[in-house]
């Protein structure tokens, strides 16, 4: 069988004993979604297509390249079980599934996961037999329903403005993992830089009466420190020093190897490597400080599309290669916009030394009353949990303009939920709670404005202090003093084909005026010493969006000498850089 991705998609939390799932499933959509009522998930219900998983349905690369909505569909292979694996656990892992997933095995329900971008994983031991087993998922999907995070997917026939191809079912990795009855369920780590103190929480998955976990860390293939404690079902915390620790930094991408062995009556029943990153975050003097020094960001806005897979990389270099263009441009991250990305990216991030924003999938979602906490925060907080120890993450923004809907304003008391419940899994990393509009309890207060003319941006955002910034919305939100990140600008239309596709603004009549905006505008927030950050859009064009700095296939779109204006623009020191 053909096998797409397939590489590890977890590798944060590596072991050895896995089976990629990827590959040509049978397939049938199910547009009224009475699959369930019809009996999908027995063995003699025929199914007509095949499909290439993980590839949406909707993508080519799939082979249904099916655009129009799909309330259900529905996908089953065989999967055969060793029978010495039955000693343990088999556990079934989804990458994500968008939206809510029911998997059978040989006809009887094993779980449902609601939630289109957040990582999942059912124990499917009792459903197993040794030999041939039957996997069953149906997949239910309503991104006009208003009730589900839904990003930039279009909730009309076709692609409009900036809303893009739709994903239904599975995009990323299907895998089982194959543990022992008691096993490592996850770890998370903070590592200080300051103290050289690594910070371990363990979750422990099934009982023993004598178990004890050894961590050991590595730099470079050297054991630096080690340490072995007792553990018990449930979570243990414990920590080790490490001398000196090197530090993960912007382009310095200094990582750690861990081990973990995880042993019973003196016998190692699981080992998982994963690896972690010293750095520090700090807010202060209205700047972002990175180790100890103000760092700007500059940052560009990536969508996570690809016109073959849609929400899914065509290969994992694919994901390396957009970190890759983004920094030959001189930006130093990105904010990952309006979509989950899978860990892979998150991966080359921490192995580029690549800033990166966390973000959900708000847009879809009505927040105007309570109810949107329901069917935000669960997931919400998986994806906190399967991110939580990339260092490349160095902020969290769970949502995005948070327009009004139908004339009914956002319901402030779920922003402010979101945003504390956010600060109390993570309080190391800072939290905008809306980028752009409209803020209710922030950490840092950004805004959103495409302004073409560079006199105009200028003389809103170079006199920029403490007590004043120009603010798009200020009857909607209150400036309290926080650093000052302008998170979306720039947007310029280009495009040496199409004359159908959109940008922000009048488009210019040529390259070099384009190159002399982007410099007008970029020079303003970087020459601005309570400016802390930037955020262009956008990294390539997502299919009628034209205003990338490359083609939506990450073709180059202008000339060596435009490219050379616009590295050189970003790499000008930041006046906010110069504080101590």
């Amino acid at each position: 069988m053909n096998i797409s991705r397939q590489e590890y998609p977890r590798p944060q939390f590596v072991r050895d004993s896995w089976e990629n799932l990827n590959g040509t499933w049978e397939f049938e959509m199910d547009l009224a979604d009475s699959g369930a009522a019809r009996g999908m998930e027995k063995a003699e219900t025929a199914f007509s297509k095949q499909i290439n998983v993980p590839f949406c349905p909707e993508s080519e690369l799939s082979g249904i390249g099916n655009k129009d909505f799909m309330a259900a569909v529905w996908y089953r292979r065989i999967i055969r079980i060793p029978a010495e694996k039955l000693s343990g656990r088999v556990l079934l892992h989804f990458g994500a599934v968008d939206y809510e997933c029911t998997v059978y095995v040989n006809g009887e329900k094993a779980g449902t996961h609601r939630g289109g971008y957040s990582s999942f994983c059912f124990d499917i031991t009792e459903h197993v037999k040794a030999g041939e087993n039957l996997l069953t998922v149906q997949a239910r999907d309503d991104v006009r329903g208003a009730r589900q995070p839904g990003g930039k997917q279009s909730d009309q026939y076709g692609s409009y403005g900036c809303m893009y191809t739709r994903t239904t079912g599975i995009w990323q990795t299907v895998w089982l993992e194959y543990t022992s009855r008691c096993y490592l369920e996850n770890v998370h780590t903070i590592a200080d830089a300051a103290s050289g103190v690594l910070a371990f929480s363990a979750k422990i998955c099934g009982e023993a009466a004598d178990a004890a976990l050894h961590t050991t860390v590595s730099y470079k293939g050297q054991a630096v420190a080690e340490t072995t404690v007792p553990v018990h079902t449930g979570t243990t915390d414990f920590s080790v020093t490490v001398e000196n620790p090197q530090l993960w930094d912007v382009g310095q991408p200094n990582l750690y190897d861990l081990c973990y062995e995880l042993t019973v009556n003196g016998e190692t029943v699981d080992t998982v490597s994963a690896y972690c990153g010293f750095r520090t975050i700090e807010l202060k003097n209205h700047a972002f400080y990175l180790n100890g020094r103000p760092v700007f960001q500059r940052l560009v806005l990536d969508q996570g599309f690809y016109p073959d897979g849609i929400y899914t990389a065509p290969s994992d270099e694919a994901l390396k290669h957009d970190i890759e263009l983004s920094m030959q441009l001189g930006f130093n991250g990105a904010r990952l916009h309006e979509k989950v990305f899978e860990e892979r990216f998150l991966y080359w991030a921490d192995r580029l030394g690549y800033l990166v924003w966390g973000e959900q999938a708000n847009w879809g979602l009505d927040i105007t009353t309570p109810e949107g906490v329901m069917n935000f925060l669960p997931e919400w907080l998986e994806v906190l949990n399967r991110d939580f120890n990339h260092p490349a993450i160095i902020g969290w923004c769970p949502f995005n303009e948070t327009w009004d809907r139908e004339g009914r304003k956002q319901d402030d008391r779920v922003l402010e939920l979101v945003y504390r419940a956010t600060k109390a899994v993570d309080s190391t990393r800072p939290v905008i709670d809306t980028s752009g509009n409209f803020h209710v309890a922030t950490d840092i207060y950004d805004i959103h404005d495409y302004e073409q003319d560079p006199g105009i941006f200028a003389e809103r955002y170079g006199a920029t202090t403490p007590e004043h910034i120009y603010d798009t919305y200020e009857n909607r939100q209150h400036y309290a003093g926080q650093p000052f990140f302008v998170s979306e600008y720039g947007g310029t239309w280009w495009s040496n084909e199409s004359t159908d596709g959109w940008g922000y603004g009048n488009g210019p009549a040529t390259q070099e005026e384009l190159a002399d905006r982007y410099c007008g505008l970029t020079e303003t927030l970087l020459g601005n010493e309570y400016t802390c950050a930037f955020c262009y859009t956008q990294l390539y064009d997502v299919e009628q969006e034209q205003n990338g700095m490359y083609t939506y296939e990450r073709e180059p779109k202008f000339k060596p000498e435009i490219y050379a204006r616009i590295t050189a623009t970003n790499q000008k020191p930041a006046a906010i850089e110069k504080k101590k």
